[in-house]
């Protein structure tokens, strides 16, 4: 973690957004392509995209699985804290962007 944290933060945050904003949209327009319905394709990419939008913003897994370790195994519970509020931060992301969906398709998601 060489960056500053508070960046990185506000960057977690929407990239995850971004990413299920994004995917969700761009999907809805191949499903209107295709023949599909264009809200409610929507917001299933929207519950799709989730995760991948986590995994996205916070830089891959082998970084936080290696903050984990340092964190749990060294004592560095600093690295851990900050790895835990990025993920946090990037879950926070992912859901304000899935409601944002889910206001514009009036679809409901879980």
């Amino acid at each position: 973690m060489n960056e500053a944290f508070l960046p990185t933060f506000f960057n977690s945050y929407f990239i995850a957004c971004g990413v299920v904003l994004g995917g969700s949209l761009i999907g809805g327009l191949a499903a209107f392509i295709t023949g599909e319905p264009l809200m409610t394709e929507i917001a299933r990419i929207a519950t799709r995209v989730r995760i991948w939008a986590i995994i996205a913003a916070i830089g891959g897994t082998f970084d936080t699985v290696y903050s984990f370790e340092r964190g749990f195994l060294d004592g560095g519970t600093k690295d851990l804290f900050k790895q835990l509020l990025l993920i946090l931060s990037a879950i926070g992301g992912a859901k304000t962007a899935a409601l944002i969906i889910s206001w514009l398709t009036q679809e409901h998601i879980s």
